[in-house]
């Protein structure tokens, strides 16, 4: 095996960055580690090296740090992309980067624990030598200090892996959450209970819900982000842990160990409305919800062009502007299981009611059967200078779905 002895940057501090990093370190390697808000640049922290890894939070964090590291990244670098993102997240990772630039993306399986030890699963696509895909020699031997390495495929296959597992392990924790919120209301004894469920397969899991982990190893957060990118249409059980998980959020338990999901669901009664912010599109600004889920009813919140640094996006193009809205919208209908032929209503401001009919070019795109009620009004300005249309929706959800 090829040894390898270049710089590394390492772009991510958080829970599972700063084991990961110092293991790194403890194996020999040079190592560069760089955190948001330090006053350091990602492309400061990327010069020179040609392995640059990134464990970041989510996907619009990961792209926002890349787009920053490109002035400092060198031709012929390798980018390990090893947050939970997705497989179209990673396509557009490829997308981003330099052709002269790899890729690897190689998500983990494992928490804080397992990070710290070295125990790892290390999920790895693009590491077939295709096109595009990252072949730095001895990338297999650094991915090794984190873990067992299973290599999966061409490039994003890591990703989709990674939320396969956790499309399986999270609803998991939810199930078994409810089945002792079940037990309790039944007057069965909670330790009796586990004690049974531990000669079982689901015995392991049922055992880290016996006393929910005052650390937080994975963020209730973070494992409603991994269910929130697999969302699929057919993914029943994943949709109503995704629920639950959404609540608890709402709740504020985010930032809390996933194992509070069972702290919540005995709570009592679920919030009639279930604020959804999805982590897949813009942020908002903290004074609203980008949807709120009332039964089977979605209330979207109007939506603008406007991207994760809350920068205008196609700026005098009317056409641009609706794709971005329009797109926006869409992510928020797949979470739920919904498509555009289920919006019941539609309501859009237009700055200029003589653009209507680049708007309705694109709204065409979406809305190709029977419309649904809608209502167009020209308003004077929006809430951002340059903003030229708002589109809000109603949507009827299918039953018991999403």
């Amino acid at each position: 095996m090829t040894i390898f002895l270049g710089q590394i940057a390492f772009l991510g501090q958080g829970r599972m960055g700063v084991p990961m990093a110092r293991r790194l370190e403890r194996a020999g390697y040079k190592v560069t580690t760089w955190r948001r808000g330090t006053g350091v640049s990602a492309a400061a922290a990327v010069d020179g090296a040609e392995l640059v890894i990134t464990m970041l939070s989510d996907p619009a964090a990961v792209r926002e740090v890349l787009a920053a590291a490109l002035p400092g990244l060198r031709a012929g670098a390798t980018v390990v992309e090893m947050s939970t993102i997705g497989p179209e997240a990673v396509r557009e990772l490829r997308a981003l980067l330099p052709a002269e630039v790899g890729l690897v993306d190689a998500p983990v399986v494992g928490s804080v624990g397992p990070a710290t030890d070295g125990t790892l699963t290390v999920l790895a696509g693009g590491l077939d030598g295709g096109p595009g895909t990252g072949d730095v020699p001895g990338c297999r031997e650094v991915l090794s200090v984190f873990g067992t390495v299973r290599e999966l495929g061409p490039l994003g296959s890591g990703a989709a892996t990674k939320i396969a597992v956790m499309s399986a392990l999270v609803p998991a924790q939810v199930l078994l959450a409810e089945t002792f919120a079940y037990g309790e209301a039944h007057g069965v004894d909670r330790d009796a209970l586990i004690d049974v469920l531990s000669a079982t397969p689901l015995g392991t899991l049922a055992e880290r819900l016996r006393v929910p982990s005052a650390e937080t190893r994975y963020s209730l957060a973070h494992a409603t982000k991994d269910l929130e990118l697999g969302a699929w249409e057919g993914a029943s059980m994943a949709t109503a842990a995704r629920a639950r998980l959404q609540e608890a959020r709402a709740a504020g338990l985010g930032e809390r160990d996933l194992t509070a999901v069972a702290e919540h669901v005995g709570a009592g009664p679920a919030h009639r409305a279930v604020p959804l912010n999805l982590s897949t599109i813009p942020a908002t600004n903290g004074f609203y919800s980008h949807a709120v889920r009332v039964g089977d009813m979605l209330y979207v919140s109007g939506q603008a062009a406007f991207d994760e640094q809350g920068n205008l996006v196609g700026e005098g193009s009317m056409t641009a502007q609706a794709e971005h809205v329009f797109q926006v919208i869409s992510r928020i209908l797949a979470d739920q299981g919904a498509t555009f032929d289920d919006v019941a209503f539609m309501r859009t401001y237009l700055t200029d009611m003589d653009m209507r009919v680049e708007y309705g070019q694109v709204r065409r795109k979406y809305i190709t059967g029977t419309p649904p009620a809608s209502t167009t009004v020209e308003v004077s300005k929006l809430f951002m200078p340059g903003l030229l249309l708002e589109v809000d929706v109603i949507v009827a959800l299918r039953p018991g779905g999403r």
